[in-house]
């Protein structure tokens, strides 16, 4: 009993968004003090701290940091080592594809890979999961085309300030364009419970 309390910690407030984007703040303020190499050391170790520091205070690895800190590990290690940072830049565009396979492709096979992530902040109907399941899915494959477009066709400047302000906002304007629609599928308590129930009596 006494061990479960302790290795079930509840995390601080401030521990998911300084894990997720406390790494994308040392990025830019890191670049704007020396150039992209420098930036890219800056952001892995970051990256690194982010995800010990949140084990440490709540004995588990944040989602999200957690799948998408080897792809940045390998990438940003391959553009220091061959001095090219191309593979930086096209990070974001892997990230982003890597997202929308899997969620259109769990949308096909009935999956909601998206209820598991977000499912403890929000309670949505079977059929509001699979369409911002498709939704979300679409909107990463436009950012990873989004993100091809700046890097080959932009300057550095141009494009880190796009990585770090505006693939944010578009995601925010994304979000709340899906509010609406979140509203109508909303789960009850009562639809909670008589799914919960449900499951219970198959699983009996």
């Amino acid at each position: 009993m006494t061990s479960d309390r302790q290795t079930d910690r509840r995390s601080p407030p401030w521990l998911a968004p300084a894990c997720e984007y406390g790494p994308l703040v040392v990025f830019f303020i890191t670049y704007l003090l020396g150039d992209l190499y420098e930036a890219t050391a800056a952001v892995m170790i970051a990256t690194v701290i982010a995800l010990a520091v949140s084990y440490i205070l709540s004995r588990k690895l944040p989602k999200l940091p957690l799948v998408t800190a080897p792809i940045l590990l390998v990438l940003g290690g391959l553009t220091l080592y061959l001095g090219d940072d191309t593979f930086i830049k096209i990070r974001p565009t892997l990230v982003n594809a890597l997202f929308s396979i899997t969620l259109l492709a769990s949308a096909a096979l009935g999956r909601q890979p998206l209820k598991f992530v977000v499912g403890h902040a929000l309670r949505l109907d079977q059929a509001g999961w699979r369409k911002l399941t498709i939704r979300f899915g679409l909107f990463f494959a436009f950012l990873a085309c989004m993100n091809e477009a700046v890097w080959r066709t932009q300057s550095d400047d141009f494009w880190v300030t796009y990585k770090v302000f505006g693939a944010m906002g578009l995601t925010l304007l994304f979000m709340l364009t899906q509010a609406p629609m979140i509203n109508r599928h909303l789960e009850t308590a009562e639809e909670g419970a008589e799914q919960t129930s449900k499951t219970d009596g198959k699983d009996s």
